[in-house]
């Protein structure tokens, strides 16, 4: 009788459905949002020289892949629930040590970034667990779409808060960190769902990589996603810097990102351009047009305007990419490889922001910063050339697939 009067809703959490973690996804761009131009801007203001804010960069981006590489192996002593709280709670953390200003900058870099890890790869092991292969593809749209207003807003409204008070950003990030926990534990994800019991030990957090290097496909996808987080990073990173360099506004970088974040509004549009031209023709034109326009970029260098309007052009087929980029990898996962696998996919990352400020360190002892726009160009690229070995009916549905085969037999002779 008790059980009775106790609501469907407390008793059974219901399944969690593309709108959640669309939701669950925006929450969390917009407490990296509001700090993704600050943090360039007070790491540059803190360090002042462009080679050691690279070389930091580097640091913090080896600690990020190891905290990812290490969250399957946690979660067998963690429950999924609590390491993505602790995610959360290192975000919180990052943001308080951010507050105080100054050198304090450094560990809020280091916690903000271990937390993205740490969030991202829980957050992929329940999208793995709890929606079909076929919905990847509206799932990775929809969760673009729900996350532009933070994108769009939060960069421009980060650099303005913190010229109003340094700490003002992280406050706000802060704050939007707390909401998320609060929607986390209602939606009721719990552990996720249960492929298979394990049988014995749980695996040294690094043997599961065998099993990714013995998968092309799964590594082709996941180089797609690197280089297309070192464009992001570039951008990101570099283009703030290099406006201050040349004379530019200080704002201009996060002006710069929220105009070009205010095209994933236009995400479904882009995923029915996808639907009609096949995940293959997506990924060539977007690394294609982007490894363009950031190689001219590094050419239209000593006209900054130029060289800015051209780095937004490129960031354009960025978001295209992040619409298709993911889907080789995430398409060629096994069920019971989930958790394991999107720590190896979360990790594109923080390789990028190893590969990233490792090689501008590198490239800035012998050349401008412009000459980092023109080794991402090539970088992307290669991507274009890789992406003509994907299978020309990757992502198509069944029965599309089914059809275009039997078109392609040859008739019988009458």
């Amino acid at each position: 009788m008790f059980e009775r009067s106790i609501p469907e809703w407390l008793r059974h959490a219901p399944v969690p459905s593309i709108r959640g973690f669309a939701v669950l996804s925006a929450l969390e761009a917009m407490i990296r949002g509001f700090l993704v131009s600050v943090f360039p801007l007070a790491m540059y203001r803190a360090f002042g020289d462009a080679v050691l804010v690279s070389k930091l960069y580097f640091l913090v981006g080896l600690a990020s892949l190891v905290t990812g590489l290490l969250v399957p192996w946690l979660t067998r002593y963690l429950p999924r629930r609590w390491m993505y709280t602790a995610g959360v709670g290192l975000a919180l953390a990052g943001c308080g040590l951010g507050m105080l200003g100054g050198s304090w900058v450094l560990p809020a870099l280091l916690c903000s970034t271990m937390a993205t890890a740490t969030v991202f790869v829980c957050l992929n092991a329940y999208v793995l667990d709890y929606i079909a292969r076929a919905d990847l593809g509206r799932n990775e749209t929809l969760r673009m779409f729900y996350s532009a207003l933070a994108w769009s807003v939060g960069p421009v409204t980060g650099v303005w808060l913190m010229e109003l008070w340094e700490p003002a950003p992280f406050l706000a990030s802060g704050l939007f960190a707390s909401i998320l926990l609060v929607v986390f534990w209602v939606m009721r994800l719990g552990n996720g769902k249960l492929v298979v019991r394990a049988r014995g030990p749980a695996p040294n957090p690094l043997a599961y990589l065998g099993r990714f290097f013995a998968q092309p496909r799964l590594i082709a996808g996941w180089l797609f996603a690197v280089l297309r987080s070192c464009g992001w990073w570039v951008y990101v990173v570099y283009l703030p810097i290099y406006a201050v360099q040349s004379g530019l506004s200080d704002q201009l970088g996060g002006t710069a990102l929220s105009l070009t974040n205010a095209l994933l509004f236009t995400t479904p549009l882009m995923l029915r351009w996808m639907q009609a031209h096949t995940v293959r023709a997506t990924l060539r034109l977007g690394f294609f047009m982007a490894g363009l326009a950031f190689a001219l970029a590094a050419l239209a260098a000593p006209l900054p305007w130029a060289a800015v309007l051209l780095l937004m052009g490129g960031s354009v087929f960025l978001i295209l990419l992040d619409i298709a980029g993911g889907l080789p990898f995430l398409m060629a996962v096994k069920p019971a490889e989930r958790t394991e696998m999107s720590a190896v996919y979360s990790s594109f990352r923080d390789v990028s922001g190893i590969v990233t400020p490792g090689a501008a360190w590198l490239v800035l002892l012998a050349a401008p910063l412009s000459g980092i726009f023109a080794l991402v160009g090539c970088g992307l690229f290669t991507m274009w050339a890789l992406a003509g070995r994907l299978h020309p009916l990757l992502g198509v549905a069944s029965p599309e697939r089914l059809a275009a085969r039997v078109s392609r037999r040859p008739r019988p002779a009458e």
